[in-house]
């Protein structure tokens, strides 16, 4: 099993798993909700979902999609193209109508679809911090940028390591420069464990900071609960 995480997904969704999907830092372990993070049906009528989808036109391109929580209701009004790495979890996508998923990794989009492809992205899931550095970060959303069209929007969402409630994440590591740290982590399906999983994660004053000359604009910041770390960040682009 190369893809313990995919196939966890894979399994709960065609009700054949029998074992947690842990999320492990050396001795420390969670188990993760998968019901809940990729199965629970996106509520667009919600005060959340209103937001998320005031930044959505078409066409929309999902990134790290998963299950296809959002594709599924987005594809209902605009051209959606839902894109994950994992082939497990677009077989998955494409098995609950997700009509058109495909194994692409967020880190080659340039290669993956033509200059200004889409009018609008999400990617909802901290993948960003995969991005792995300011830089990183940088060059991911010139690359956004280059797929998307000159009035196009964004949502994108991390951990903010400025705010008290980031040290409970499994696998967090500080960092001494402001508005930044790291987590790290493994996940563990049956005996398969995957590779170290490293992300940055960003304050929302650092993901400004990072869309500097990259076409982007931070244009809101909102958090569900202010007694947590985890945030969604609206990007624009202004012609």
């Amino acid at each position: 099993m190369t893809d313990p995480f995919g196939c966890a997904v894979a399994d709960h969704y065609h009700d054949r798993r029998t074992a947690p999907l842990t999320v492990r830092d050396g001795d420390a372990t969670r188990d993760h909700p998968i019901e809940s993070f990729y199965f629970e049906p996106f509520d667009a009528e919600s005060e959340a979902g209103r937001w998320l989808s005031s930044w959505v036109c078409g066409p929309l391109l999902d990134v790290g999609a998963g299950a296809g929580r959002h594709a599924l209701v987005f594809q209902a009004d605009v051209e959606t193209v839902a894109i994950d790495v994992s082939d497990a979890l677009v077989a998955v996508m494409r098995d609950r109508g997700v009509r058109d998923a495909r194994a692409v990794d967020m880190f080659s989009l340039r290669e993956a679809f033509d200059r200004d492809r889409f009018g609008s992205a999400l990617a909802v899931g901290t993948q960003l911090g995969l991005a792995g550095s300011m830089q990183g970060l940088r060059r991911w959303l010139g690359d956004l940028a280059f797929v998307t069209d000159a009035d196009a929007t964004a949502v994108v969402d991390s951990y903010d390591p400025s705010h008290e409630a980031s040290d409970d994440l499994l696998g967090y590591r500080s960092d001494p420069t402001r508005g930044l740290a790291g987590r790290v982590f493994h996940f563990v399906y049956e005996e398969a464990v995957s590779e170290t999983l490293c992300f940055r994660l960003f304050s929302p004053g650092r993901l400004r900071e990072a869309t500097v000359g990259t076409g982007w604009t931070l244009e809101d910041v909102r958090r569900s609960d202010e007694g947590t770390a985890y945030y969604r960040a609206a990007l624009a682009k202004r012609g």
